[in-house]
């Protein structure tokens, strides 16, 4: 298949993929109802014009995301690179419970993801937030210990500072972190960006 889309390492020494990604989360919720047919050709045709980066959350929908891709990708899974965000919790109304970063319910989280998604690991797996109520040690050691099982196989940061990079980067290397970076979102090109840049880690904007 030809296609336009560059292809790039996801940081210094990370895997290569689509420079753009695709993020499921608006066929799940939050932007209104969503038809799950029309989520799931969207996400086959972007596999089809070069897309493997696509994006989810445990709480995209209480799971219903996860089951979403789990769906599309059902005998394409060597083709994408799926990363997942967890920690927030939900109601069965929907609404949200604060977030739980303890290392039981890391691993009790990914176990739940794992099965949703029909698959034995999770290409990049990242905090939806950064925990402030467990020490970065519990929470990076936990994930560490995750992709020393192989159910993980890269460690991402989503919405981190700078000092949270670093520290979080010296007890396992981050692939990759994700924030708001836009033409009206640039206060992380202060500080953020030169951090990432000098560790090798890439931005997923």
């Amino acid at each position: 298949m030809q296609t336009d889309i560059q292809q790039r390492p996801l940081g210094k020494n990370g895997p290569l993929m689509s420079s753009i990604g695709r993020g499921c989360m608006g066929m799940s919720d939050f932007y209104g109802p969503a038809d799950e047919k029309e989520s799931l050709a969207t996400i086959h045709a972007a596999m089809e014009q070069g897309i493997t980066l696509f994006d989810t959350a445990d709480f995209y929908g209480s799971g219903h995301n996860e089951l979403l891709v789990a769906k599309a990708l059902d005998g394409k899974r060597g083709q994408a690179f799926v990363q997942v965000k967890f920690g927030v919790m939900r109601d069965p109304g929907g609404g949200f419970l604060g977030a739980d970063y303890r290392p039981a319910a890391i691993k009790n989280a990914l176990a739940q993801t794992l099965r949703r998604l029909r698959t034995d690991y999770v290409d990049l797996y990242q905090p939806a937030r950064v925990p402030h109520d467990v020490p970065v040690e519990d929470w990076m050691g936990t994930l560490k210990e995750c992709v020393a099982a192989g159910w993980v196989r890269h460690i991402g940061l989503s919405e981190a500072g700078a000092g949270t990079i670093c520290a979080a980067h010296a007890i396992h290397p981050i692939t990759a972190v994700q924030q708001e970076w836009s033409l009206m979102s640039r206060s992380n090109e202060e500080s953020n960006l030169p951090v990432c840049r000098s560790l090798g880690i890439g931005v997923t904007a």
